[in-house]
């Protein structure tokens, strides 16, 4: 518990507190004044004064923040220090910074993992490496290495065989047999359809991971295709939900700690690159062109910069009620999903447990 914990506050924290850290390097560099810089939230633990800026750490560290002078509308006096005071070029380059310390920090992470622990490789032995909570396989009580033996009564040698066996079920029910400390076990699930919109069916598994070591350059650049490619999913995932008016499978603060928590446990390699894909992830959305969210000031400078007018306050204001109501909405969608996934993996492990009672 006590591991869980520290591991939940040390990924929000860190990922956080360098996004925040980024707008606070920019506004440094280009001369905007910062009132304030905070690790953490709530009230203040320890402070100091050094020029302008008052550097605090605060109890709950769950991130931070940065306060520059004059960052909203009704707060500009005209000193040549402040946030609007600045051209617009400047304040873009005050909010762009946030979400590229969160892709520079899981460069970093990607990059290093990969060179210390090395190149994965999966292993092509039909024994669960990993599995996805509230998926047929999870509910059906099959457990990381567990080694799948038959499917629908075949036998399968290769985890290629076993998937290929899987993916031409596609919402439909199939029999699993796995091997366990020497035990067989079979059961029964459907099969669902993959979240990437392919028609294929999966049960939530997937396979063990080998480890290879890589030189330098190439450990750097798999660090940089890493960055590209969870992004490039996320777009193509969002299109594709967008596109076929899919709900989008979102995890939420609970589905994260939840995440977080299992990798901590896992081992370090796995934790850290957690830490990596969840910072691509706050990167990756800060950048959406939402009200509030640092995409949807760019939106409004790059309109300043086009046609050399600023917003005025009044449109401010509406602008950033909208972007509550959104952000306030996508936070319980989020959650209640979390919930449901959480309810249905309970409901389902329960009727298993009955079912096998039952059989005995």
């Amino acid at each position: 518990m006590l591991l869980s914990i520290i591991a939940v506050l040390f990924t929000f924290g860190l990922v956080i507190f360098l996004h925040e850290f980024g707008h606070f390097i920019v506004c440094k560099l280009t001369g905007i004044r910062v009132e304030a810089f905070s690790f953490g939230f709530g009230p203040e633990l320890w402070g100091r004064t050094s020029g302008p800026t008052r550097y605090s750490v605060r109890a709950i560290p769950l991130g931070g923040y940065v306060k520059p002078a004059g960052e909203s509308v009704e707060e500009v006096s005209g000193a040549p220090d402040e946030y609007f005071s600045k051209p617009w070029y400047t304040r873009l380059g005050v909010v762009v910074a946030g979400p590229v310390m969160n892709y520079l920090l899981a460069f970093i992470l990607f990059a290093g993992v990969i060179l210390i622990v090395g190149e994965p490789v999966p292993s092509t032995e039909p024994v669960i490496g990993d599995m996805s909570q509230g998926y047929p396989a999870d509910t059906a009580g099959l457990k990381p290495g567990d080694r799948i033996v038959k499917i629908d009564g075949a036998g399968v040698a290769t985890w290629a065989e076993m998937a290929d066996r899987i993916y031409s079920k596609v919402e439909k029910e199939l029999s699993v047999t796995y091997s366990r400390a020497g035990v067989e076990t079979t059961v029964k699930l459907k099969t669902r359809k993959a979240p990437e919109g392919a028609q294929r069916g999966v049960i939530g598994i997937s396979p063990g991971i080998a480890y290879s070591s890589v030189p330098l350059a190439k450990g750097l650049a798999m660090g940089a295709h890493q960055c590209w490619y969870w992004t490039a999913f996320t777009v193509k995932t969002l299109a594709s939900n967008i596109y076929k008016r899919e709900k989008p499978d979102l995890a939420g603060p609970i589905g994260i700690v939840n995440i977080v928590s299992k990798a901590a446990h896992t081992g370090a390699a796995d934790f850290f690159f957690l830490i990596g894909l969840i910072s691509v992830a706050v990167g990756f959305f800060n950048l959406l062109p939402l009200p509030l969210l640092d995409g949807g000031w760019i939106v409004l400078f790059l309109f300043e910069g086009v046609f050399r007018r600023k917003v005025n306050a009044e449109v401010m204001k509406y602008v950033n009620g909208a972007g509550i109501a959104v952000l306030l909405s996508i936070f319980l969608f989020a959650t209640y999903s979390d919930i449901m996934r959480l309810k249905t993996s309970r409901d389902a492990k329960k009727a298993a447990a009955a079912a096998g009672q039952q059989a005995k």
